[in-house]
């Protein structure tokens, strides 16, 4: 391949070329291959061969809201009482001391990050019990990035000043969209008032990064109203936004079979919308970050794309580059130079083998050397949107050659515009932007293009 001028097709014939199902690729190889040869067993020896000297970052999983979106792909359910959530987090400090007994030392932690469902249903109390323990087990950077994932409708000033006693220094507000139709036909029902209120108090109490979550390809939206909602946020200036494509999979998520398939975007329309959101976020001056985000350009996510440290994990785009994750929580997924492990999905499942005194490991997948390998090109692809294949083939003692197979079937890419090759850099084009999934996919050696598994590219 060379770096000919390519003929660009329309937007039709892409979509109907390259729309596939593809892996939002948040690790490689994805979780659709992890398996249960992955035990409690095998978690505890990779903790215990951790370096001492290397700081690791943190995810915990709050599995519980007081609604449930339809729209929402996340381990969750809604709950109206506080004793599930409480003799949940009492578990999961159990979980805690399970792991801690199985690492080397008491390790650095550099990052901490609170997931869900709606981590601002913890009370100010079990805040406080889960990062005593966490200071407990590990030693704290001097200046951790500690975030949450909030939901505006049940956040209060009195939690937002209890998060931010404890170091609370990023938060992300779910918006979606704010149009009352595609609300109703998701069962969230937010007012801007309430987002207001949040990024209030989040900024009263010191919070140097908020982030809004949008999304694209929901019931009955249409680039008007995500416009509308664009327009309604923007005053805010918040430091960075998120517009994630709705990932419509009922054969996992049965919730999402509330959603009428009829009242969904199709592919075309769901382009119209994402591109014409990130043309207005760009005029008012973010920064188009990988697939999905936007920053402005004096946040520490814009500054690490400039410079080249992007990188991804199952939060998304992140400035963490720490090599180690633990995850503690029903599902929570953990990164370790030797593979990946997954706690066990169901919660009564999660609760059950913490109470036995067991790490709670359904799953996982150790590392090859192909898969490092692999996976490097996919993250800086997803990441910078190119990579320099003849430096990663180099330093992982391949010639370029042991990726035929992936380059030939990039050709078709490059005939249609969506990137371009020179013999040792592969570079996706504006054009191609849309369909960056699609492009690491070539790269894949699991991928099966044929199976169900992953929403759609586009």
């Amino acid at each position: 391949m060379s770096l000919q001028s390519p003929i660009v097709r329309d937007t039709a014939q892409l979509i109907a070329t390259y729309d596939g199902r593809a892996p939002r690729y948040t690790s490689y190889p994805t979780a659709v291959q992890f398996t249960p040869a992955v035990t409690a067993r095998t978690y505890r020896g990779w903790l215990a061969e951790l370096p001492t000297d290397d700081a690791v970052s943190l995810y915990l999983h709050i599995p519980f809201c007081a609604r449930l979106c339809w729209y929402c792909g996340c381990n969750t359910r809604a709950v109206n009482r506080r004793q599930p959530i409480g003799d949940y987090v009492w578990l999961m400090l159990a979980e805690l001391d399970l792991l801690k007994t199985s690492l080397p030392g008491r390790l650095q932690a550099s990052a901490v990050h609170l997931g869900g469902g709606t981590p601002n249903m913890l009370s100010a109390d079990e805040l406080a019990a889960i990062f005593g323990a966490l200071r407990t087990a590990f030693r704290f950077a001097p200046d951790p990035e500690i975030a949450a994932e909030l939901d505006p409708a049940v956040l209060t000033r009195d939690w937002v000043r209890a998060a931010a006693s404890h170091g609370l220094s990023r938060a992300s507000l779910g918006v979606q969209n704010l149009d009352p139709t595609v609300q109703a036909a998701v069962n969230r029902h937010d007012t801007l008032e309430e987002i207001q209120a949040g990024v209030s108090w989040l900024r009263e109490a010191g919070v140097r990064s908020v982030n809004l979550d949008l999304m694209y390809g929901l019931p009955h939206q249409t680039v008007e109203n995500t416009l509308a909602t664009l327009d309604a946020i923007l005053p805010l200036r918040p430091e960075r936004l998120a517009l994630f494509g709705y990932a419509h999979v009922p054969w996992m998520k049965a919730h999402q079979k509330l959603i009428r398939d009829d009242a969904l975007p199709d592919a075309a329309q769901r382009l119209d919308q994402s591109e014409t959101a990130a043309e207005r976020l760009s005029r008012e001056g973010y920064v188009r970050i990988g697939l999905d985000h936007f920053a402005l350009p004096s946040d520490e996510l814009a500054v690490a794309a400039a410079e080249g440290r992007l990188h991804r994990n199952f939060q998304g785009y992140t400035t963490d580059s720490a090599g180690t994750l633990l995850g503690l929580g029903a599902s929570a997924i953990g990164s370790l130079p030797q593979g990946y492990v997954q706690n066990i999905t169901q919660e009564l499942g999660w609760r059950a083998a913490v109470s036995q005194n067991e790490l709670p490991i359904a799953r996982g997948v150790a590392l090859s050397d192909d898969d490092r390998f692999r996976g490097e090109i996919i993250e800086r692809l997803m990441c910078d949107f190119e990579v320099d294949l003849a430096a990663i083939c180099a330093s992982h003692g391949h010639p370029v050659s042991h990726l035929a197979e992936a380059l030939a079937r990039l050709e078709a890419f490059e005939r249609d515009g969506l990137v371009r090759y020179d013999g040792e850099r592969v570079m996706v084009t504006e054009h191609g932007r849309i369909l960056v999934r699609s492009v690491c996919a070539v790269f894949d050696a699991y991928l099966a293009p044929a199976a169900q598994r992953h929403a759609k590219a586009i």
